[in-house]
This record gives structure tokens, sequence and C-alpha cells, in this order.
């Protein structure tokens, strides 16, 4: 234990951080609300395990510098802004798509999707994120392991992927709990179109930000 003492304060720094960024209402949130209304709350805990994964794939990342390579190009960046506008675009289509044509809301009803279907949408979304590459620099700009071995690297990993699995799965939960299906099926066309016009506004925000 001696050995994680003087990280301390930078691993909570770091990790207080990270609580505000996975707990704030985003894309994110906006994606598993449509996955837990009408795939279930198991469907939805999996994508929340993919976008865990892939904020401690930019956490490595930036560990190796690639995070601050991207901060420092402005084409590196701005492929990667475009990649993720095009992947919330597909996502806007498809919850257009079930306002137009609303899919039934029975999970039992529902031909049930490998799960990996719904980890790697989690992960992708989250990779292909800037405003969450954002975050890990900023993360990084702590210095919460710096000196530190590879034990002290494994360690801040960990935790940084059980912070953000927990968030993540707390809305997966909240969100696939029974008054807020309920309160779905009475309005699914309005939640499914808005959820399409948040997501194609934030693909808009992305695409136009400055790098």
């Amino acid at each position: 234990m001696t050995e994680f003492a003087p990280y301390l304060p930078g691993f909570l720094a770091a990790y207080a951080i990270l609580f505000i960024a996975a707990s704030s209402p985003g894309p994110a949130v906006a994606m598993l609300l449509g996955i837990s209304t009408t795939q279930g709350r198991g469907a939805a805990l999996t994508a929340s395990a993919g976008i865990a994964m892939g904020s401690i794939t930019i956490n490595l990342l930036t560990l190796i510098g690639v995070g601050l390579l991207l901060h420092q190009a402005a084409w590196a960046m701005t492929v990667l802004r475009l990649a993720g506008s095009a992947y919330l675009l597909y996502l806007a289509w498809g919850s257009f798509g079930k306002a137009i044509r609303p899919p039934r809301v029975a999970v039992a009803e529902v031909a049930p999707a490998p799960p990996l279907k719904w980890f790697t949408a989690g992960y992708l979304l989250q990779v292909t994120n800037p405003k969450a590459i954002a975050f890990w620099l900023a993360i990084a700009a702590v210095g919460a392991t710096q000196g530190g071995g590879p034990t002290i690297i494994a360690a801040f990993v960990a935790g940084a992927f059980v912070i953000s699995l927990f968030c993540h799965g707390a809305w997966a939960v909240i969100l696939s709990s029974r008054p807020v299906r309920r309160a779905y099926e009475t309005s699914r066309r309005w939640i499914d179109a808005s959820l399409g016009a948040f997501f194609v506004f934030a693909a808009w925000k992305m695409a136009t930000q400055r790098n």
C-alpha cells in the first residue's frame, strides 16, 4: 500500500474528472436510453461495458502519447472528429427510423441481438468521441501516474474502468426501469425523434467544433 500512497492525490483528482464526465448526459446516455427502452436492461448494460472499454482504450492511448499527438495534429483530430460525426449520424438515422416505424417494445417480442452488437456500439461511440479524448487529456494533465511503474498504471486503468462502468451502468439501470419503459410506450415516437434530433445536433457540433 505504501507504493500507492504518493499517487493517491493524483488518482482522486483524475477520478473526479472522470466521474463528472461519465455522469454527464450526452451521446452515450442518449444511446443507452434508446437501447434500454427497446432491447432491455441486459443490452444496455452490455453497451455500458463497451463504453467503459472505449474509455479505457482512450486512457491507454493517452498514456502512451497518442492523445497528445491528436491534440497537437489538426488533421488527426479532424479525421477522428468526422468519424465520430458520421457514427452519430448513423445513430440518428436509426432513431428516426424507429420514430417513423416503431418496433415492438416488449422485449420478449423483439428478436435478441448478439451481445457483441451492443458492446461494439458502445465502444465505437466512445472511441470516436473527441470530447472523451479532451477529458482524458485533462486527466493526463493531472499526472496521476507520472513516475509510476506498470503496477501503478494498471491500478489507475482498472479504477478508471470501474468508474466508467459504474456511471454508465447506473444510467442503463435507471433508463430501463419500468416507469421509464411505460412512459416510452406512450410517447415512443416523440422520444425516438428527439433522440435522432439530438444525435444530429451532436454530430453537427462535433463536425464544426474547432480543434
